[in-house]
Order: structure tokens, then C-alpha cells, then sequence
């Protein structure tokens, strides 16, 4: 059995914070989660404002941004 596998069912999402890069996500177990803007063309091309728009979803097992209609999850960011 993998560690990392269960892990994922109880890591949640506790926000999100950009730079001009990266998205990063800090997770209800510690860790942070980093991954590439251009990995996400919504959320490249979107303004400060539409960024900052964004609410948990199933209590953190993923992220929505409502102006940009964009849903990322904690298991697809964590490669699941």
C-alpha cells in the first residue's frame, strides 16, 4: 500500500496564494503544494482580481474560481 495514496484522502486545501509563477496550496496536513501557472491556462491569464475570487470546495478536496469557472483538486495537483 502506498503512504502517499492515503495521505491524499485525508489532505485537504486551506487556501491559495499565487506568484508570478506558480500556484501554491497549502494543505490541511502540512505540506504546500507548488505547480506551475502554465499548467492551468485560466489561472495564467487571469487578473489579481478573478484569482482572488476562488472558495474551497468539499470542505478543501479541491478549489473553485467562480469568474473563471475553473475547478483544480487536491488529488489531480497531487498527481492521483
Amino acid at each position: 500500500m502506498s503512504t502517499l495514496g492515503g495521505s491524499q484522502a485525508t489532505a485537504f486545501a486551506t487556501g491559495d496564494r499565487f506568484d508570478e509563477k506558480m500556484l501554491h496550496v497549502p494543505l490541511s496536513d502540512g505540506r504546500k503544494i507548488s505547480v506551475p501557472l502554465n499548467w492551468f491556462p485560466k489561472l495564467r491569464n487571469a487578473t489579481p482580481e478573478q484569482r482572488s475570487n476562488w472558495k474551497l470546495i468539499g470542505n478543501g478536496v479541491g478549489i473553485h474560481w467562480d469568474d473563471l469557472d475553473e475547478d483544480l483538486s487536491v488529488a489531480g495537483l497531487l498527481g492521483a
